[in-house]
C-alpha cells in the first residue's frame, strides 16, 4: 500500500483542532523538553541498574496525566492513555538504560548549540520525547479509539539482550508497537538486525612457560579460533557479520593459562542466515580444539530478526509523516526494542526523535536540537494515526 494513500490522512490530522493544539505544546515546550533530556541523562542508568532513572520517568510520566502509572517486576515504566481494555493498544516506547558502566561520570554539559554527556541523544532523546508526547496528548485531549502504553524499558543495550521489551510482551499482542531510540528525522527502523552473542572458553591443564612447555595452549585455541573467524566468508545479501569483540585468559608472563576465551558478535538481517552463520561459527570453535583441551560456549545474547514489511501501514504511516514535517525518508535496518515485537508478528518501528547526534556510544557523545520538534511531531502523527483519532 503506497504511501499517498496515507498522505491525505496525516494531512487530515494535521488539519484536527486536536493534533494542531498537540503539535504547538510540542513546539512550545521544546526548551522544557530539552532540560528534561538533559535531566535525565545525568542519572546514571547502566544496563541492569536503571532504577533510579526509571523512577524519575515514572514521576514524570504520572505529572503528564498518564493513568495507572507503574514499574513492573522487571523495572520497565508503564503507563496508559485513553479508555477501554488494553487488548489492541499501541506501545510506543524508549529505552532507560545506557551502555555506560557505573564509574562513568554521566553529567551533561553545553557547548553552544550541543549538549554533550554520555547517553544525551541514546536515549535520553528518547525517553525525554516519550514525555513531550503523553504531555501534548492529554493537554489537547486528543482521544483515540485504541488505548496507547507509554512504556520506558530496561535492559535494551549490550547485555541486556532485549530483557525489559521481551517481559513487556509476555503474554499478549499489543496492535502496533513504536519505539523512540536516539535522534533523528529522516530513519524509519523496520527491518529488525538479530544478533547472537557467545563466549567460547578452552581450558587445559596449563603450566610453567618453560618447563610445561608442549602441553596443550588454551590460548592457541583462540589464536586459531579467531584467525579461522576472520576467514568465514562475508555475505553482502541478506547481509552477516560476525566480529571477535574481546579476548582473555591467563595468569602471568610466564604462565600457560589454563583458561582462555574469546568473546564473539553473530549479526543479520535474515533469520535463516544467522542460523546458518551460528552453525559455521560453531563448526569453528570446535575445530580449534586439540586433544587435552576442553571448550564450553555460553551464549550471552540472542536477539532476533525479522521485518515489518515496507508496504505495511505502520511503516507507510511514518513515511508520510515524515514527509509531512518536510523531511526524506530512509528506510533501515537496526537492532532495537522493535526486534522483538518484530519477531513475533506485531508490526513495530523505530524513530529518531528529532534532532542530531554524534559519537554514539562514546563518551564524547553529543546532542544538536536543530530540528527537535519536529522529530517529536512526526511521532505523534504516527501514534495518532495508528492509535485511530476519534
Amino acid at each position: 500500500m503506497s504511501a499517498h494513500y496515507f498522505r491525505p490522512v496525516i494531512e487530515l490530522l494535521l488539519s484536527d483542532g486536536r493534533i494542531r493544539a498537540a503539535r504547538r505544546f510540542i513546539e512550545r515546550s521544546d526548551d522544557d523538553t530539552l532540560a528534561r533530556q538533559a535531566a535525565l541523562s545525568a542519572i546514571p542508568a547502566p544496563t541492569g541498574a536503571e532504577a533510579a532513572r526509571g523512577a524519575r520517568v515514572a514521576g514524570m510520566l504520572d505529572d503528564a496525566g498518564l493513568a495507572d502509572v507503574a514499574i513492573d517486576a522487571v523495572g520497565n515504566v508503564r503507563g496508559w492513555y485513553g479508555t477501554g481494555g488494553h487488548d489492541g493498544c499501541v506501545v510506543l516506547s524508549a529505552h532507560l538504560d545506557t551502555v555506560f558502566g557505573p564509574e562513568l561520570d554521566v553529567s551533561v554539559a553545553r557547548h553552544g548549540a550541543r549538549l554533550q554527556g554520555p547517553g544525551i541523544a541514546d536515549n535520553a532523546r528518547g525517553l525525554a520525547a516519550l514525555v513531550t508526547i503523553a504531555e501534548a496528548l492529554a493537554t489537547a485531549r486528543v482521544a483515540t479509539a485504541r488505548p496507547l502504553l507509554f512504556a520506558a524499558t530496561v535492559g535494551e543495550e549490550g547485555h541486556g539482550d532485549l530483557r525489559g521489551v521481551r517481559h513487556l510482551f509476555d503474554g499478549w499482542r499489543p496492535h502496533a508497537f513504536i519505539a523512540l531510540d536516539g535522534a533523528g528525522l529522516e530513519r524509519i527502523v523496520h527491518r529488525a538486525l538479530g544478533s547472537r552473542r557467545y563466549r567460547a572458553t578452552y581450558r587445559g591443564p596449563g603450566g610453567h612457560s618453560w618447563a610445561a612447555f608442549g602441553v596443550a595452549n588454551p590460548a592457541n585455541a583462540v589464536c586459531r579460533a579467531g584467525a579461522m573467524i576472520a576467514e568465514l566468508p562475508a555475505h553482502h545479501s541478506p547481509r552477516t557479520a560476525c566480529s571477535v569483540v574481546r579476548l582473555g585468559g591467563g595468569t602471568g608472563l610466564n604462565c600457560i593459562p589454563q583458561e582462555a576465551w574469546l568473546d564473539l558478535d553473530l549479526r543479520s538481517e535474515d533469520p535463516r542466515a544467522l542460523v546458518q552463520l551460528d552453525e559455521r561459527v560453531q563448526k569453528v570453535l570446535t575445530g580449534a580444539l586439540e586433544p587435552a583441551l576442553t571448550l564450553e560456549v555460553q551464549r550471552l545474547g540472542d536477539r532476533p530478526s525479522g521485518v515489518t514489511p515496507r508496504t505495511h501501514p505502520l511503516v507507510q504511516a511514518a513515511v508520510a509523516a515524515t514527509r509531512a514535517v518536510g523531511q526524506s525518508h530512509h528506510l533501515a535496518c537496526a537492532s532495537t526494542d522493535a526486534n522483538v515485537p518484530i519477531a513475533l508478528g506485531v508490526p513495530a518501528i523505530a524513530l529518531g526523535a528529532g534532532g542530531r547526534a554524534g559519537d554514539a556510544h562514546l563518551p564524547t557523545e553529543w546532542y544538536d536540537n536543530t530540528g527537535g520538534a519536529l522529530g517529536i511531531v512526526r511521532a505523534l502523527l504516527v501514534t495518532a494515526q495508528v492509535a485511530e483519532v476519534n
